[in-house]
Order: structure tokens, then C-alpha cells, then sequence
């Protein structure tokens, strides 16, 4: 017959070389230290991704051309330029979602159990044991009193305990050490348990179900997504928009047919100074009106600004550009009658119209910032700046025909045939408000959400779990009143913390000092 040690040196190795190598593989994958360094792979591709300007943002395409030949090459061929969409990052965040789940799983019963069936009763050794505890003597007149006594300590302490009396029985030992099954002393006890915090046993679980809703709104939002975008000039209707795809520092963009019918209504720019340059640095905010011809959901009207997008049917709009070309939101006319007479003043939106008192209609048809003739007689404009503002109108008088007047910023004239009346009055541009010719939208397609639940459902509630986990614990406490003597009692206070231990001490030694019943 093997001895002992022979039995421990070899048991060990005949049970591992007969474990499935199903388990042992699962054992792996659930491991927390393959999770860690999954994990810590994971932030290093975030970072390298963090460094190197993506193929998708803003200005790549000089970040690229500053490159040299070889860092081109490695960036490239590693797939640098796109990492979030790369093989590996996806394949990466499968194998870390996989070992949280089994990790979970493998761990999610021992915590329960902390919740479900919390250790009420426990041996004088055990809570010795523990990772604070005290004891002091008390007199009580009876075994009520005395539990009153410790009751209420707990109760000031603002923790319910529960109470379970219970009995321990020690045997007599023989010469050779082994029990003697004949009973030499029997004790009885009352125990207190109580407990705060428990739920913080389910924190870590708690991150894991927000890290993996992060992975899969990024992944699902990567797979099922795109990038898109949309010039809007006022009065413009389209249901089409350009997807967008890189190849490095070449921009692809494919017509998209949209489920509707967009119309832009309205642009505006609020500019820091009015007179000023419509330039980004001398702008508040963009504004973009929307009017969504929908044969499934009706019309829907939208303001798109920097700080207001807009989501409808899972596209995402934001203010993305402007086209810099001077234009007017709206303008301001004084017209003087030709035979005499107080000025008419005007003031009419951007492709909209007004009449006049006499019955005459008047249209704002265009704007150039920069007047000149084109070719074939067709109003233009040299440069985008508001150098020499004209706008173009076209009037009809009362039973006449339409025709297209000339309103200028400058005084003309009058000797000039283009500052000639027409119409009976002679037209001037007193005032304008400055917009761009155009916006450009940038749309997000995500048809689930998915983007939105990763990163405000999934982050958010990441930041919050964390904190959950870390700010806050679990704790334990019990105590044991034991009868030492006609009115003497000796009490053992004893409490558990899965964090935080001297806060952990510091409550045991309130409780141990609210028991003093002469306090």
C-alpha cells in the first residue's frame, strides 16, 4: 500500500493528466489573468489608434503626406490608418467579451451565495478569525438584557441584526489523542449578524455586463453603420446622400438613396462680428433647417446646429462644414418711388418674396457677394467675399411681365443704364444678414442605435459600475454573547469587508463602544 506522501506526490499529476483538455482549455479562457492581459492589449490598440491620425478623420490626408516611405508602408500593412476596423482589434475584443462571459459564469455562484445565504451563526474560532475583531465584558441582569444590550448597539449603529441562538458541544480527547465521543461541556450563545452593502458583491459582474454592452454597440455600429454626408442649400430637395469610404488618403464617396425626401428651408450663421468674415473663427454656431418628406412617418421639420444634432429613422446629422462663398439670409431693400415720393422699405428671406403696397411682386432670386456679368450676360461673382454685394430680383409689376432687377450695396450712378428704374422704382440693397452659400452635413447611419447604447449606455454606466465597486463594499458583522458568569456576559465582536478594512475597523470599534450600556 502507497504511504501518505507517496499518495499527495502523485495524486496531483494523475488527476491533471486525466482533466479533459475541454476544461483545461475552458479554465484558460476563463482565467482573470488572460482577461488582464486581453485587456491591457486591448488599451495599447486603443492608444496606437489614439496616436496615429485615422484614415477617417479630418486632415489625414496631410498627416499622410508628412509620412515618410517606410512609416507609410508599416502603418499600412498593420492596418495603423484603421484600427478600429481591423481583423485583429474585432477578433481581439471577441476573445476578451468571451473570457468575461466564462469568467462570470465560472464566478457568478460563489457571490450569489454571499446574497442568498448570508452566514448568520458562526464558532468562537471562526470569528476570531476574522479581519477585525474585539470583545468586551458587560453585566446584565439576564441572557435578555444582555441581548437588548448588543441589539441596540447595532440599531444606533444604523444596521437591523438578525438573532440566532445556538449551541456548541466540545468532547473529551483520549491519551492518543483521538475524540472521545463522550460530551464534556455544552455552551450555549446568541449570535448577531448584519450586514451592509451586500449587492456590492455583484459590482464586478455589474462592470462586466457594461464592458460587454460597449464591445457589442461598437462592433454592432461598425458592421451595420456608415459615414456620409450632404451639401443643403436653401431650397434644394434631394433624397440622396455620398457614403463615404477611405483608402488611406483618397476619400470614395457613393450615392445613397434615402427612404425620403429632404428639403433645406433656411441657413444661418451666427457670427461673433456681423461685419466681420462668415470664417470659422469669426463664427458662434451653424444652423441648418430641414423639412422631411417621409411617405411612411409624414413631415417632419429639424434645426441641425453644432450643438443640436438631429437623429431621425437612424441617421444621425451634424454641422460638418460650410462652403465659404458670401450669401444673405435675408435682405433689406429701399426703393424710391420714380416719380416721387417716401422710400418703400422691404425686407424679404432668402429665396422668399414680398408685395409691395402697388401690388408689386417682388422675388429675392439670388445673391453674389462679388458682382460681375459671366458669360452670356449671367450674373457672378469674383471672389466669396462681400467685396460688392448685389442682390438679384426678379419683379412683377401690377399686369406686367417678370423681370429681373439689379440691387446694389454701393450707390450707383444714376447715368448708368444698370441704376436705371425699373419697374417705377429705383432699388437698393440697404442691408443684408451674412450666410454661406451652403452646409455640409456629416450623417451617421447607425440603424440599431448601437453607437448611442455603446457609448452612453455601455460608458456611463461603466463609469458608474466602477465607481459602485470601488466607493462602496460589503461588510459584515457579527457578534457573540456568551455567559460567563450570574450577570456577566462576554461579548465578541467580529466583521468582514471585501475592501476598505480600516474603515471596516473603525465600525467594529463604534459597535464594540455602543455596547457599553453606562454610555
Amino acid at each position: 500500500m502507497a504511504s501518505a506522501e507517496e499518495t499527495l506526490n502523485v495524486e496531483p499529476r494523475s488527476l491533471s493528466q486525466k482533466a479533459p483538455i475541454v476544461n483545461r482549455a475552458l479554465d484558460l479562457i476563463s482565467s482573470v489573468r488572460l482577461g488582464v492581459v486581453l485587456l491591457c492589449i486591448l488599451v495599447v490598440l486603443s492608444m496606437i489608434g489614439m496616436l496615429i491620425l485615422q484614415q477617417n478623420v479630418n486632415g489625414f490626408d496631410a498627416y499622410y503626406a508628412s509620412l515618410t516611405p517606410a512609416e507609410k508602408i508599416v502603418y499600412g500593412r498593420l492596418g495603423f490608418f484603421d484600427i478600429y476596423h481591423s481583423w485583429y482589434f474585432n477578433l481581439l475584443l471577441l476573445a476578451l467579451s468571451l473570457n468575461i462571459i466564462l469568467a462570470s459564469i465560472d464566478r457568478f455562484p460563489s457571490a450569489w451565495a454571499y446574497i442568498r445565504e448570508p452566514k448568520r451563526t458562526a464558532t468562537r474560532e471562526w470569528l476570531l478569525g476574522r479581519q477585525s475583531c474585539m470583545e468586551k465584558e458587560i453585566s446584565a441582569a439576564n441572557d435578555d438584557e444582555a441581548l437588548a444590550t448588543v441589539r441596540s448597539a447595532f440599531e444606533r449603529s444604523g444596521i437591523e441584526p438578525h438573532v440566532t441562538t445556538q449551541t456548541s458541544t466540545s468532547y473529551g480527547r483520549r491519551a492518543d489523542g483521538s475524540k472521545d465521543f463522550s460530551v464534556t461541556e455544552t455552551t450555549s450563545s446568541t449570535v448577531l449578524f448584519a450586514e451592509t452593502g451586500r449587492w456590492n458583491r455583484l459590482g464586478a459582474y455589474i462592470v462586466h455586463l457594461f464592458l460587454l454592452t460597449l464591445f457589442l454597440g461598437h462592433y454592432v455600429a461598425l458592421q451595420t453603420g456608415f459615414d456620409a454626408d450632404v451639401k443643403m442649400i436653401p431650397g434644394q430637395v434631394t433624397n440622396q446622400i455620398q457614403q463615404i469610404e477611405f483608402d488611406l488618403d483618397k476619400k470614395l464617396q457613393f450615392n445613397v438613396v434615402l427612404p425620403f425626401e429632404m428639403t433645406c428651408t433656411d441657413i444661418e450663421q451666427r457670427l461673433i462680428d456681423p461685419n466681420g468674415a462668415i470664417d470659422v473663427s469669426n463664427t458662434l454656431d451653424w444652423r441648418t433647417a430641414l423639412r422631411i418628406d417621409d411617405p411612411d412617418y409624414g413631415t417632419t421639420t429639424a434645426n441641425v446646429s453644432l450643438n443640436n444634432p438631429f437623429t431621425y429613422r437612424g441617421f444621425r446629422f451634424f454641422q460638418a462644414q460650410t462652403i465659404p462663398v458670401g450669401n444673405a439670409r435675408n435682405i433689406e431693400l429701399t426703393l424710391t418711388p420714380e416719380k416721387g415720393g417716401e422710400p418703400v422699405k422691404a425686407k424679404i428671406d432668402r429665396l422668399g418674396s414680398t408685395l409691395l403696397a402697388d401690388g408689386t411682386i417682388v422675388e429675392f432670386s439670388d445673391f453674389q457677394p462679388d458682382f460681375t456679368f459671366g458669360p452670356g450676360g449671367k450674373p457672378d461673382t469674383r471672389s466669396s467675399e462681400y467685396n460688392n454685394p448685389v442682390a438679384v430680383l426678379s419683379v412683377t409689376p401690377p399686369g406686367g411681365e417678370k423681370i429681373r432687377v439689379f440691387a446694389f450695396a454701393r450707390a450707383l450712378s444714376p447715368d448708368l443704364p444698370i441704376a436705371a428704374p425699373k419697374a417705377g422704382y429705383r432699388w437698393q440693397l440697404s442691408g443684408f444678414e451674412k450666410a454661406p452659400l451652403a452646409h455640409v452635413l456629416s450623417i451617421k447611419y447607425d440603424p440599431f442605435n448601437a453607437a448611442f447604447v455603446a457609448w452612453y449606455v455601455g460608458g456611463f454606466g461603466l463609469v458608474g459600475a466602477l465607481a459602485f465597486v470601488f466607493f462602496f463594499s460589503h461588510r459584515r458583522f457579527w457578534a457573540m454573547i456568551t455567559r460567563t458568569g450570574d450577570a456577566t456576559y462576554k461579548i465578541l465582536i467580529a466583521g468582514d469587508a471585501n475592501r476598505n478594512r480600516s474603515a471596516l475597523e473603525d465600525r467594529v470599534e463604534a459597535l464594540a463602544y455602543g455596547i457599553d450600556p453606562n454610555k
